[in-house]
């Protein structure tokens, strides 16, 4: 029986293809590459229904994932979030159905799992022995770990404002780590240097074309868990957007295949007030967004001043008519506390930007009441422990608390 349909990879610039069995970064045109299935041959072989026997983790898409070999598979269990409802929000906000898809619960505390699950199980599959990459934390965090358990040398670059957590899970995996006072987009130019100079894999965000295909199981656990069918509208914190291009990657395989009918969902790509290209490049109606400068935010994983995918992030809001909306760190630590006092959930800064992202739409009547809205929390609030500051009142022994 096939366990991947995986076909070759595809330049969505300039058409060129290229051999899946091999080891590839960019078209030699600069784009990143998506990874193709036989998609017909998925939609004749393979049966919906036959998904709900198997384990719940994102292998069980494996038809529609790139790694050919079962036995290439690394893996901690990542996969099968659930979807929330969140009733309490959704009358605050005007939202009669909000979901949140929780990504806390993967291994390592985010989404970032997901890429690394299928970018290190393929990069064994490849013959890769070391790989070097930026990042604002969690990703670095993620592919030092899965690195680790397929033994698989990682070098991980971030800046040293990074949440102190992934730091020490990095170090932990007996990864090289360097620091960089600067952003990603310095730490990237650093491990640029690096893998021209030993001729190593380069992992950075969409040079190599397997993150995605881990990232875009979310949209596959989204529809399988509503049911096979979409919702109205996904809200996504943007900063690389792999998982936002991820996402609209699955539903446009789904529906090829016959597994979705209907219109797409409205995505719509949320980043912070002080770093949003992204948003800036869509108000503009443009192809490709500007690097921003001085960029700064506490939801430090989105804070990515130029995306090597923007054109891709770009095309799937343009194509869904969907939008880019930015959110002020205010307005998003506010909405942070409001999700845990009203839902019990400790989200992440990213995620709570886009829960305030929904709440300001609904406000402007972007989003309807009726409409199903899919909130993404991309990782674990306790992750950042340095983003809230609170005060508790200090007792001595013997004191009293009535």
């Amino acid at each position: 029986m096939t366990y991947s349909y995986v076909s070759h990879l595809e330049c969505p610039v300039c058409d060129t293809t290229y051999d899946a069995n091999k080891i590839q970064q960019l078209c030699t045109c600069g784009s990143p590459l998506l990874v193709r299935y036989d998609l017909e041959r998925v939609r004749n072989e393979v049966k919906r229904s036959a998904i709900r026997e198997r384990n719940p983790d994102l292998w069980r898409y494996h038809e529609l994932l790139p790694v050919q070999h079962e036995d290439h598979v690394i893996t901690l269990g990542e996969g099968m979030t659930p979807l929330l409802p969140m009733p309490k929000l959704g009358e605050r906000y005007g939202l009669t159905h909000l979901y949140m898809k929780d990504e806390s619960l993967i291994p390592t505390g985010s989404f970032k799992a997901r890429g690394a699950a299928v970018g290190i199980s393929k990069a064994k599959e490849l013959g890769v022995q070391q790989f070097a990459m930026p990042t604002n934390g969690n990703a670095g965090a993620a592919w030092a770990l899965y690195a680790a358990r397929a033994g698989i040398k990682a070098t991980i670059v971030m800046p040293q404002d990074a949440p102190s957590i992934t730091r020490t899970e990095v170090s932990l995996s007996g990864a090289e780590l360097f620091l960089v006072n600067g952003l990603i987009s310095d730490a990237g130019k650093m491990v640029a240097e690096k893998v021209k100079h030993d001729q190593i894999y380069d992992a950075s965000t969409l040079k190599e074309p397997y993150r995605i295909e881990g990232k875009k199981t979310m949209g596959l656990e989204i529809a399988e868990q509503l049911g096979w069918a979409m919702p109205d509208v996904i809200l996504y914190p943007t900063g690389g957007g792999v998982g936002l291009i991820g996402i609209y990657k699955a539903l446009q395989e789904l529906k090829e295949i016959g597994w979705l009918a209907g219109k797409l969902p409205r995505l719509v790509a949320v980043q912070a007030e002080g770093c949003a290209p992204i948003v800036k490049a869509w108000e503009e109606k443009k192809e490709r967004s500007e690097f921003w400068e001085q960029s700064t935010t506490v939801a430090f994983g989105i804070n990515v001043p130029k995306a090597l995918g923007d054109f891709l992030v770009l095309r799937a809001l343009y194509e869904t008519d969907g939008m880019a909306i930015a959110i002020s760190d205010q307005e998003l630590l506010e909405e942070q506390q409001h999700i845990a006092e009203y839902e019990g959930a400790f989200v992440c800064p990213e995620g709570a930007a886009t829960f305030a992202a929904a709440k300001r739409l609904a406000e402007q009547g972007w989003i309807g009441r009726d409409e199903s809205v899919v909130v993404l929390n991309t990782g674990a609030g306790i992750k950042y422990p340095d983003t809230v500051k609170i005060e508790v009142p200090l007792l001595e022994i013997g004191e009293s608390i009535i």
